[in-house]
C-alpha cells in the first residue's frame, strides 16, 4: 500500500509498474490470450464458450437476459446464438410465458462439448496458476473477489 501512495504522491509522474492495474492487465492479457487461442483450435470464441458455460448450467434463458449478464448488446449476442445454432450446440424454443420472446437450451451436442471446452478453461489454469500454492491462489482468488463485489461487477467476463 505504502507504494501506491507514494506514487500518488510524488511530484512526477508515477512509474508504470507501480500501478496494480498495470499488473492485472499484464496477467490477464496472458491469460486470456492463451485461452482465446486455445479454443479457437476448436473454432469456438471466449464469446460462444461463455455463452456454452452459462446455458448448460441453467433450464433455459431468453437471448436478453443472457446478453444482459454477458454484457453484451442484443445485436453481440445474436451473433453469438447464430453461430451456437450453427454448431447446433443450442435449441431456440418459443417461450411459453411470452410468445415474443424465446428461450435458449443447450442441445445434446452441446452438453457433449461443454465438459471438453471445460477442460481447456481448467488446464489454461493449471498452466498459469498451477506454480502457485494453493494458498496463494486462494489469496488472489478471495482478493479479486472482493474487488468485484466492491464495484458491483456481476457481468461475465467475455473478452
Amino acid at each position: 500500500m505504502e507504494s501506491i501512495i507514494q506514487a500518488v504522491n510524488n511530484d512526477g509522474p508515477s512509474n508504470l509498474e507501480s500501478h496494480l492495474g498495470y499488473w492485472l492487465r499484464l496477467v490477464s492479457n496472458q491469460v486470456s490470450s492463451e485461452f482465446a487461442r486455445a479454443l479457437s483450435l476448436r473454432n469456438i470464441s471466449v464469446a460462444e464458450w461463455t455463452a456454452m458455460r452459462r446455458l448448460y448450467d441453467g433450464e433455459g434463458l431468453k437471448p436478453s437476459d443472457l446478453a444482459s449478464s454477458m454484457g453484451m448488446t442484443q445485436g453481440a449476442i445474436s451473433k453469438v446464438i447464430d453461430k451456437l445454432e450453427a454448431k447446433r450446440w443450442v435449441d431456440s424454443f418459443d417461450d411459453h410465458f411470452d410468445g415474443r420472446s424465446r428461450v435458449l437450451l443447450v442441445s445434446d451436442a452441446g452438453r457433449e462439448a461443454v465438459p471438453t471446452l471445460s477442460k481447456i478453461a481448467d488446464q489454461n489454469d493449471v498452466h498459469f496458476f498451477g506454480p502457485l500454492s494453493g494458498r496463494e491462489r486462494k489469496a488472489i482468488r478471495k482478493i479479486l473477489i472482493h474487488i468485484a463485489e466492491i464495484h458491483g461487477w456481476h457481468e461475465i467476463p467475455t473478452t
